[in-house]
């Protein structure tokens, strides 16, 4: 599943807290650009300035709900 997001770096440690917690892996990138999601320092080295695009192939309902509150629409 792929999920188009806007973080900031106010809301990166919550983000990581939550994609931690899943037994499955979760990517994030904007262009050619692809970091572990479950990486503080990876995700906050990112261009917050540009939309994110989160994939992932499993479900967490805690996860879920931060994406909902996460996404933009295209």
């Amino acid at each position: 599943m792929v999920k188009t997001i806007r973080l900031t770096p106010d809301n990166v440690q919550h983000f990581v807290d939550v994609t931690s917690k899943c037994d499955f892996d979760i990517d994030i990138s904007y262009n050619r650009y692809v970091v572990d999601a479950k990486s503080f320092l990876g995700v906050y080295g990112l261009n917050f300035n540009h939309l994110l695009k989160v994939s992932y192939d499993g479900y967490d309902a805690k996860l879920e709900e931060l994406l909902n509150q996460l996404t933009v629409a295209c």
